[in-house]
């Protein structure tokens, strides 16, 4: 039974009804990708934490355009965004085993 993502269902809709996919390329998805982490620090550029979380509306919409990016980038790649996040933490399970790695400074 194939397992159904809602979000990218409402992104895909969201692409298609504006006709957009013929823009959403692999090369210009990652680029969007980047392009939208860099807005995200900006926020916080020549602040503290506290003082960038004070515009929190505007994180949650650069948070929200990174992974949008990134889902849309997975599709395009048939990528199972759960799967290859779970193969991720397997791999840094491995390569930070919690008694090596357990809050060391």
């Amino acid at each position: 039974m194939e397992k159904k993502n809602r979000s990218m269902d409402r992104i895909n809709q969201f692409r298609d009804e504006r006709n957009w996919r013929q823009f959403h390329n692999e090369k210009d998805l990652a680029l969007s990708i980047s392009i939208e982490a860099a807005e995200l620090l900006e926020i916080f550029q020549w602040k503290t934490s506290e003082e960038a979380l004070k515009d929190f509306e505007h994180l949650k919409e650069e948070i929200a355009d990174v992974l949008i990016y990134s889902y849309m980038l997975a599709d395009n790649l048939n990528l199972d965004i759960d799967e290859i996040i779970q193969e991720k933490l397997i791999k840094n399970n491995l390569k930070y085993p919690v008694d090596q790695s357990r809050g060391l400074k």
